[in-house]
């Protein structure tokens, strides 16, 4: 979807489109920093 959009905005200069890229790309890159964060593990025997 990323590629579209940013394809149709090239070619159309449509500012929805760009909207529309940006909205994909934010959520991707907070998918990745999700994905690439490790579970904190917690000692709490004390």
């Amino acid at each position: 979807m990323r590629d579209f959009s940013w394809k149709y905005f090239a070619m159309t200069g449509d500012v929805d489109a760009y909207m529309l890229y940006k909205e994909v790309n934010s959520q991707n890159i907070e998918t990745e920093l999700e994905d690439s964060e490790e579970p904190v593990q917690v000692d709490m025997s004390e």
